[in-house]
């Protein structure tokens, strides 16, 4: 079976997560999923197939005889999709010998434009995954989940020699919370990939350090005719809080290491208001800094207009999974041969988000990210090719076979 068949069918079955992190998975639809990839693993040969109470998915490929003593590799991606965008009733479409202009998203009014996504020229001649424009397609991450269960499957048909291969599937990462509770002993490899994402000749060593914030407004609400020197009106504190944020540190004016604050979601009326924002940066200092800025601001708030005005929560996400990849130079330098011998030069590009490797690297299985193939993630716009599904398959099968070679 080639990736994009498997592709077609993960997106039909609805895996979006939920902004809820007291129970994983956040939501119960991510079995269904996780219960049939693990159905398919048992199908194509892989060995020790479980789904464990989170919706985590293992299995493994045993060591050709004669290699146990090479690395062991995981390969991981997830099965969730993003909560903030349909993910359900997903009506893939392809389109082939794409001519390389402008695609009509069904009758959304959305379209794939050029403009907007300039490797769309680039696809000409190839065809073409997209949606009907009202939901995501899920490349990220099904993309992930088709290529390594395809690679895995031509490793056992075909016979390629190969070290021990250990895969694991994981719930909630658009949440941030796929890699915390990850089996790593039933996993039990040497390093990993993380397969999520991005273009085919991409290495990210490089995550953002995050953080999410919540400022909580409690305002005090009186008559309007009778508020001079007596209201405290929370939405406008709120708003107020907002101004003393840099303006130019916001997602839509920062790229490559510029980190930001991004204001994801507010709520609010007179008595009470909540910001909630999502801290990034590359830069661990300046990570910090950007803590101690919001820090700073409660501070004055509550000086301003009485101590519990304003109070902040902030819950650390993940680091930048650099500080630990940087230790293993020998799987990041596997990776770019890989690409190499592919006939490619890598390009190493910092994420500007997070992926399930940050985690894991973290807890001690360094996790480079390698690309699926795909762009305009979450979103309507998501799109991806069939060449491209079977192009990022064959990247995996190269890092196989090199890693015998080592």
């Amino acid at each position: 079976m080639r990736a994009y068949e498997r592709f077609i069918s993960y997106v039909k079955t609805h895996t979006a997560s939920v902004d809820d992190l007291s129970v994983t998975p956040s939501t119960q639809c991510q079995f269904d999923l996780s219960r049939a990839i693990a159905e398919e693993m048992k199908a194509i040969g892989m060995e020790g197939a479980y789904v464990d109470e989170h919706a985590y998915v293992y299995g493994f490929i045993p060591a050709t005889p004669g290699y146990e003593d090479k690395p062991c590799i995981a390969f991981n991606a997830h099965v969730d999709t993003i909560p903030d965008f349909p993910g359900n009733n997903v009506q893939p479409r392809l389109i082939e010998n794409f001519d390389g202009g402008d695609i009509a998203l069904g009758t959304s009014g959305r379209v794939i434009s050029a403009k907007d996504f300039p490797e769309l020229p680039s696809l000409k001649g190839q065809t073409v995954i997209c949606t009907d424009g009202t939901t995501v397609l899920g490349a990220d991450d099904k993309a992930g989940i088709a290529e390594i269960m395809t690679a895995c499957e031509r490793v056992i048909a075909e016979n390629i020699p190969h070290g021990r291969i250990s895969v694991c599937f994981s719930p909630d990462e658009e949440i941030g919370h796929g890699g915390d509770l990850m089996d790593l002993s039933r996993v039990n490899a040497d390093f990993g990939y993380t397969v999520d994402g991005g273009d085919i000749d991409e290495i990210n060593c490089e995550t953002f350090n995050a953080s999410a914030a919540v400022f909580e407004i409690e305002g005090f609400s009186v008559h309007p005719g009778s508020a001079k020197n007596v209201m405290r009106n929370a939405s406008l504190i709120a708003m107020e809080i907002n101004a003393m944020l840099p303006a130019g540190d916001t997602p839509a004016h920062t790229e490559d290491y510029e980190g930001f604050f991004h204001l994801h979601e507010m709520e609010g009326g007179v008595t009470n208001a909540k910001l909630v924002y999502i801290v990034r940066d590359h830069d661990a200092q300046k990570f910090a800094n950007r803590e101690d800025m919001l820090r700073h601001i409660e501070k004055l708030i509550n000086e301003k207009y009485g101590e519990g005005t304003a109070k902040l929560y902030i819950r650390e996400q993940y680091r930048n999974m650099y500080e630990q990849v940087q230790k293993r130079p020998e799987v990041i330098a596997l990776a770019e041969a890989a690409v190499k011998e592919m006939g490619m030069t890598p390009k190493f590009v910092p994420i500007r988000g997070g992926t399930d490797g940050a985690h894991l690297s973290e807890r001690g299985l360094v996790c480079p990210n390698l690309g699926t193939g795909g762009f305009g993630f979450h979103g309507p716009y998501e799109h991806i090719t069939v060449e491209r599904l079977d192009q990022a398959t064959e990247l995996l099968l190269t890092i196989i076979k090199l890693n015998i070679k080592k």
